[in-house]
């Protein structure tokens, strides 16, 4: 493994590795594989073709594709020339994609063709961006594309002077505004958790990663870089196999992956539906899980696998992994699996709502200091030194491993994606019949669901589900998309004045047993079940 001295920006990961080993394989995708000394050489023509298009150190640069090899060199020939690259949802509509290129003002837009039809439509050129230039990594007569990437130099660029502070990405997350949020990370934050990532499973060369996750969620990072890191190969699974178990399991075996990263949904249905503890041929050695708690039951059936070490990472995007626990064993009367200690050179505590760090037993707000807290949010105050108050409530065991107990505020975790509730009332409320909206999530993992409650304007019609999903689709990505609907006279409320969540939650486990199905002809509440509100705590938070 490579010291940690020589590594400063995230694409010497890749520059050294091609130094050392360039024969060795890197990435694959289901149409291409490059080595380390390839991979080395396509980035440093990009670079050129990148600044060409006037990308400067600092300048944001957009990635707009499909999941590839393509896009992974276009994150190490950004990373070369000083500026931060931006990964956006594919799924995502037009008009979430707009904000995000105006939010971050971004100089260049590295896409695929068939997205720059969408891009340039005239309902989009309103208002809402000013054109900017694109590399097209597909064929496409008259723009800058892919194929004329071999009239550039592949040898290395002159040396940049981009610090270890410096940005290097954004992720963009769900905002309670209604608008999404950029989380910005530098080069010493990504790097102070690979670096950790790496020693912790043991990587090594010849271990085969898998990469399940899209590349603006922030799962990806340790795919992509503790594999460049230990000189691995990483292998990209097609988004549109992401949740298709059968095909997931056939990807292991034959890719031979001896790493696998995601959320319990999917590794769930990969044992429900795609005979994962049954077939023959596996080569784990690691298993990680993030993003959203792992039912005991099943977790208990997947440490059957022989020979796999698994462990459970936490972190917001905001600090990627701050801590993690090895699941070792499952005591018998197991209910959950902490979160763990502390992790990537980070101190962790829980603060009581008076202020005082809490003890052991004791229950409070989940705090984060350390090197890989972000950067700050784009476009707001930096974080500076300051610690990250996550939202989560935890409570401390006595052996010092946190367990998570829930969020204070409106933030709702569906399949591992973390939403504001905010984000999807606001697209709600664009409807012209739609007077409020409040969203909860129903469930849990994989049978989470999102379910709005509505209030109508007293001469709108009933919505049905089909319409209401058709307008998300509008205005969000598909995760954020309500699975059901209830409609209410008025929204409940308790003693703060705050609309009642918990209650509502309530009232859609009592009417919709089958969380599996549409809730869209519920009956509406009465005013006086409306008052049963009134008894809940005061501080009682959902």
């Amino acid at each position: 493994m490579m010291p940690a001295t020589t590594l400063t920006t995230l694409s010497s990961l890749v520059t050294e590795r091609a130094a050392q080993t360039p024969n060795a394989l890197a990435i694959s995708d289901v149409k291409q594989r490059l080595t380390y000394g390839a991979l080395d050489k396509v980035a440093n023509q990009l670079a050129r073709a990148l600044s060409q298009l006037g990308v400067q150190p600092g300048d944001r640069v957009g990635l707009w594709l499909d999941k590839s090899v393509k896009g992974v060199v276009a994150m190490q020939a950004i990373l070369r020339l000083g500026a931060a690259y931006v990964p956006l949802d594919p799924l995502s509509p037009l008009t979430r994609i707009a904000k995000i290129l105006a939010s971050c003002q971004i100089k260049v837009l590295v896409t695929q063709a068939a997205y720059t039809q969408q891009l340039y439509a005239e309902q989009l050129r309103q208002g809402h961006w000013n054109d900017v230039d694109c590399f097209i990594v597909d064929t496409s007569a008259g723009q800058l594309n892919w194929d004329m990437l071999s009239q550039f130099s592949n040898q290395p660029l002159p040396p940049s002077d981009v610090q270890e502070t410096d940005l290097a990405y954004i992720l963009y997350t769900s905002g309670s505004t209604g608008q999404p949020k950029g989380v910005c990370i530098s080069h010493r934050n990504a790097l102070a958790f690979i670096t950790w990532a790496a020693a912790t499973i043991g990587a090594q060369a010849e271990d085969r990663f898998s990469n399940h996750a899209p590349f603006h969620f922030d799962l990806s990072v340790l795919d992509l870089y503790v594999a460049f890191f230990s000189g691995a190969s990483v292998h990209l699974i097609p988004q549109e196999l992401a949740y298709l178990p059968q095909h997931l399991v056939r990807f292991l075996i034959d890719h031979q992956i001896t790493v696998w990263y995601s959320v319990p949904s999917a590794l769930i249905l990969m044992m429900q539906q795609g005979d994962l503890l049954s077939v023959e041929g596996l080569a784990l050695k690691t298993l990680i899980y993030a993003g959203e708690p792992f039912p005991i039951k099943d977790l208990r059936s997947l440490m059957d696998l022989a020979g796999v070490r698994f462990f459970n990472f936490y972190g917001p995007t905001e600090t990627n992994v701050c801590t993690y626990f090895e699941v070792q064993a499952l005591e018998r009367e197991a209910v959950s699996v902490p979160i763990g200690k502390a992790c990537s050179g980070n101190r962790v505590w829980a603060l009581k709502p008076d202020g005082t760090e809490a003890t052991a037993d004791e229950e409070g707000e989940l705090i984060v200091d350390g090197p890989t807290v972000m950067l700050g949010y784009w476009g707001h105050s930096p974080q500076g030194n300051q610690p990250y108050g996550t939202g989560d409530i935890v409570r401390l065991r006595g052996d010092g491993n946190f367990v998570y107990i829930g969020r204070r505020d409106r933030l709702l975790k569906v399949r591992g994606h973390r939403i504001e509730a905010g984000e999807i009332e606001a697209a709600l409320l664009r409807h012209p019949d739609i007077k409020s909206a409040a969203v909860v999530v129903v469930g849990e993992g994989i049978r989470a669901r999102l379910v709005a409650f509505l209030v109508l304007h007293q001469s709108s019609q009933r919505l049905s589900v089909v319409q209401i999903k058709q307008h998300c689709a509008q205005h969000l990505p598909r995760y954020m998309i309500v699975d059901g609907v209830r409609y209410l006279e008025v929204l409940p409320r308790n003693r703060n004045g705050k609309v009642d969540r918990k209650f509502l939650v309530a009232q859609a486990l009592q009417t919709n047993k089958k969380l599996n199905t549409d809730i869209s002809q519920p009956k509406r509440l009465k005013d006086e079940n409306l008052n049963r509100s009134n008894n809940l705590s005061p501080n009682s938070r959902f």
